[in-house]
């Protein structure tokens, strides 16, 4: 019985210069994807395929990890001037923001697209620990 042949494919060098970086911040996790203009992703990265599981997932620390990674993959494609999407309450927003402007990349807009309810959804009840 002949197996299926399996295709790796390989991420060719996309040349772009410019690039919308989506940070969301969650209250467990922190994910960064990185697109281009015409939102095809470039680059991602959260707080989870750092290897960091459950409660730590949600720490600033992760979410910087997480912004490094994305950014290191983001320039081997030529990527250099970011505008920065911030969505979410989470812990991660500030410093997964600081890492992508430590990792070289030219911040040109920060932007909160942060969901706010029309008196939507009831919250969840408050906690009692």
């Amino acid at each position: 019985m002949v197996k299926g042949t399996t295709r790796v494919r390989r991420r060719e060098r996309k040349n772009i210069t410019s690039a919308v970086a989506h940070v969301n911040a969650t209250f467990n996790n922190t994910k960064i994807t990185i697109a281009d203009a015409q939102g095809n992703t470039i680059a991602w990265a959260s707080a989870g395929q750092q290897g960091f599981k459950g409660s730590r997932k949600s720490t600033p620390y992760a979410a910087q990890l997480a912004a490094e990674d994305a950014g290191r993959k983001a320039i081997e494609h030529g990527v250099k001037q970011l505008e920065v999407r911030v969505r979410g309450p989470g812990s991660g927003r500030e410093s997964a923001l600081r890492s992508l402007q430590a990792v070289g990349f030219t911040i040109t807009t920060i932007k909160d697209v942060s969901p706010i309810p029309h008196n939507g959804c009831r919250p969840p009840k408050r906690r009692r620990v």
